[in-house]
């Protein structure tokens, strides 16, 4: 299907900017840039509470937002983590979609904002995540929080720590998460050959060359792209994971990766959902100008949430 006539817009209005290349910026500019981009001309969807607080981790103090919708609970919670290639990103970037997701699906979302490399390498920030989601389960009746419904999410980069979170509880015996939701995300190393690499390399926002930086900046060598806490995609073993959805973007360097991982999911028998948004480019649910998307994904989650709770899977492909 063609690139939607809000992407084909938001695109060219993209390359207008003639912005120089990622990897040849200081990551510091990255930052400013990717945080004043995704804040710009975003609303602010009204929240029945929402609190900031830091919690004890590896690597200090760990800040996280937590959104509570209106109504009595106990909710269901979503640890969610944002994407941003490990390196990029921060609790504001992702606070509208944090907003809608709390309100419109009626939970508890717990946002943290994990340590960025290349300051902190693999596994620092996934470190981070894991020290979210034990915290929210210890603490979930001061969040009214239902422990049996506590789920992990996140995009892109995010959406690679909610995955491999999946898979390391499980080999640790850790908290009984309850879903993985996952929003475009990187599931495998760069170099997998990927058609989707070469389909979409360029000119659609996130560029294969982008991410091949955002790997080298991520990982402390390249040996470590194996570990399957990086690479999701590349374990052995992924039966026993908690149900999954999966959505992709059709104009996506990740999409291939993202579809492989659905695939594999409900190969092992894990319920999944898969859904492939056409017409729509990665990092969707953060551009104001891509809102019927970030809207319907938010649907699609609220939908996928009512389905696991109710007969405890969900094992549906869309596309």
């Amino acid at each position: 299907m063609p690139l939607h006539s809000s992407a084909q817009q938001y695109l060219e209005e993209l390359a207008a900017l003639n912005l120089a290349p990622k990897r040849t910026l200081p990551i510091a500019t990255v930052r400013r840039n990717a945080i004043a981009k995704a804040v710009m001309g975003k609303a602010r969807t009204e929240i029945g509470s929402l609190t900031d607080q830091n919690i004890p981790s590896e690597g200090g103090e760990l800040p996280l937002r937590i959104y509570t919708p209106e109504g009595t609970g106990p909710f269901p919670a979503i640890v969610y983590f944002h994407g941003g290639g490990w390196a990029t990103n921060n609790l504001d970037t992702h606070d509208e979609l944090c907003r809608k997701l709390s309100t419109e699906t009626g939970t508890v979302v717990v946002s943290a904002d994990y340590r960025l490399a290349p300051e902190a390498k693999f596994p620092a920030g996934i470190n981070d995540a894991a020290a979210a989601v034990k915290w929210t389960f210890q603490h979930a009746a001061d969040l009214n929080a239902d422990t049996n419904r506590i789920l992990v999410a996140g995009d892109s980069s995010g959406g690679n720590f909610a995955a491999a979170l999946c898979l390391r509880f499980r080999d640790e015996n850790g908290p009984p998460i309850a879903g993985q939701i996952l929003y475009y995300p990187v599931t495998d190393y760069y170099d997998s050959c990927a058609q989707s690499y070469r389909s979409f390399s360029e000119g659609y926002g996130l560029t294969a060359a982008d991410m091949a930086w955002f790997w080298d900046l991520y990982l402390p060598d390249k040996a470590a792209a194996n570990d399957p806490y990086a690479s999701p995609l590349r374990a052995k073993d992924i039966k026993g994971l908690p149900p999954a959805l999966v959505i992709t973007a059709e104009y996506d360097p990740l999409v291939d990766e993202g579809h492989a991982y659905a695939m594999r999911l409900q190969e092992a028998g894990v319920p999944t959902r898969y859904n492939c948004y056409s017409g729509t480019i990665h990092g969707f649910l953060i551009v104001p100008a891509l809102a019927e998307d970030t809207a319907r994904a938010v649907r699609e989650t609220n939908e996928w949430l009512a389905s696991v709770f109710a007969s405890g899977q969900q094992a549906v492909s869309t596309g």
